[in-house]
């Protein structure tokens, strides 16, 4: 029952919000769009940090790959850029010498 409840809470509070902001016919102020310009960021980085650590004991090799996979989009400000970076540099650190 405490299941059903939790989602329930969910979801009122999802649409309720998504109503009640639509519902509003009103332009989003200048600051609050540049605070949702960082959304999308901050939840990529809550996705991608907890599994640095890795279940193999891979933490160094993947905080390594993480860090130039960062370096590289900041330099470039190319999302794909990054995602090739890190994985190339995460598989090329996995190899056995």
């Amino acid at each position: 029952m405490t299941f059903w409840l939790t989602v329930a809470g969910m979801v009122a509070v999802t649409f309720g919000s998504r109503l009640a902001g639509l519902s509003l016919h009103r332009p989003i102020p200048g600051t609050a769009q540049r605070f949702l310009h960082f959304v999308p960021i901050a939840v990529f980085a809550a996705l991608i940090t907890p599994s640095l650590t890795g279940p193999q004991g891979e933490g160094e090799i993947r905080i390594v790959a993480a860090a130039l996979a960062a370096i590289a989009a900041w330099r470039t400000r190319e999302l794909w850029v990054a995602i090739a970076v890190g994985m190339a540099v995460f598989w090329l650190l996995r190899i056995p010498f």
